[in-house]
């Protein structure tokens, strides 16, 4: 794998976490009874996206290690990930 595949992967990781983590423990300006005018009732009252932000490169930095240390050592292949048979002619 090269530096440049490492890093599309992990941004890869990093985004799909990152929409995974987002909607957890939102408060909406409906919950939070301050509803700003010209905003709907459900816009966020507080994201904390700086701390999301921190879980979300954590995470995916762990995961990265995990499938890094598979395509690495050979467990898995690219040959491995075809199906159709299109590696082998």
């Amino acid at each position: 794998m090269g530096i440049t595949s490492a890093i599309v992967l992990l941004a890869v990781i990093w985004f799909m976490v990152l929409f995974i983590v987002l909607p957890f423990r939102v408060t909406t300006q409906g919950e939070a009874g301050e509803v700003v005018p010209g905003t709907p009732s459900s816009a966020p009252d507080v994201t904390n996206l700086k701390a999301k932000f921190k879980l979300v490169s954590v995470i995916a930095i762990v995961l990265w290690c995990v499938i890094y240390g598979i395509v690495m050592s050979g467990v898995i292949s690219v040959t491995d990930l075809d199906f159709f048979d299109q590696m082998r002619r």
